[in-house]
């Protein structure tokens, strides 16, 4: 990410969408045979739990942004995201259809959040809001790399 673009709503906006957008083209290039596959013995999540993963992060990471703007106090740490994580897996494996709607709906949800950001909202939580909003563009790219070398 550009680093003005740090501060600029729309910046962010697209970044997000660039990266979410990525993951979906890969999404549908990714093979049924492998939908199911587990990443690896570090990561036995399938496929579609990883990907349905990032759309379920979308959603948390908004509502933190949506609190930090309120300027509510949020504690958000390892512990935290362990939680959600382990929440999120024990769901079961989601279908194509069901994880391709998932990132596009809270994908979307995102977006229209942060764009919708006036850049004193973006510094806000001394500048959490940016960086939540960065950390949704980097965790779908990291998780579209990891898929891609897992099943390279």
């Amino acid at each position: 990410m550009r680093a003005d673009a740090t501060q600029d709503p729309a910046a962010l906006a697209a970044e997000v969408t660039a990266a979410r957008d990525r993951l979906l083209s890969w999404a549908a290039a990714c093979p049924d045979s492998r939908w199911t596959t587990a990443l690896g013995d570090d990561d036995p999540r399938p496929v579609a739990v990883v990907l349905d993963h990032v759309a379920d992060a979308y959603g948390y990471i908004g509502r933190w942004i949506e609190a930090l703007v309120r300027g509510e106090d949020l504690h958000v740490d390892g512990a935290v995201v362990d939680d959600l994580n382990a929440r999120h897996a024990a769901g079961g494996t989601p279908s194509r259809a069901e994880v391709v709607a998932h990132l596009v709906g809270a994908g979307d949800r995102l977006v229209a959040l942060v764009a919708g950001l006036s850049p004193a909202d973006v510094r806000r939580g001394d500048g959490r809001v940016a960086r939540l909003a960065t950390i949704a563009t980097l965790h779908a790219d990291g998780h579209r790399e990891e898929l891609e070398a897992s099943l390279a």
